[in-house]
């Protein structure tokens, strides 16, 4: 389920990314895949480690972890295949993903301590 809902956020920026540049999405499957495949990649890639590891993918760190991959090999891969790396896409790249792949784990971490701060009961006065 972790993976899945990583995939889709890295899909969703991807998209976001296209329609910000103006370039198709539903009109220009092809495109997009060629946008995406590199981050989705990347994604793939990071997760495969922390399953190796035996890592609780959905914890704040272990998301640091796949927004580091996500970027850094994202990057390098979509580089390598002559597509754009300038600096301001670079550091929107950096900063969307951080957003999208820590945010929702520091979100699911803060639900989870209000939880067990709520079943620990409330003291009566």
């Amino acid at each position: 389920m972790v993976i899945l809902i990583d995939l889709v956020l890295v899909a969703v920026f991807c998209v976001i990314g296209r329609l910000s540049h103006a370039e198709g999405i539903l009109g220009d499957l092809p495109g997009l895949a060629n946008t995406a495949w590199p981050f989705l990649l990347a994604t793939l890639i990071a997760h495969a480690v922390l399953l190796w590891r035996r890592t609780q993918a959905d914890r704040v760190l272990p998301g640091v972890f796949v927004w580091a991959v996500t970027v850094v090999l994202g990057l390098l891969l979509r580089w390598i295949s002559g597509q754009g790396t300038a600096l301001p896409f670079v550091i929107v790249t950096a900063l969307t993903l951080a957003a999208f792949l820590i945010g929702w784990r520091a979100v699911l971490a803060l639900v989870r301590r209000m939880r067990r701060r709520q079943g620990s009961g409330a003291r009566a006065d």
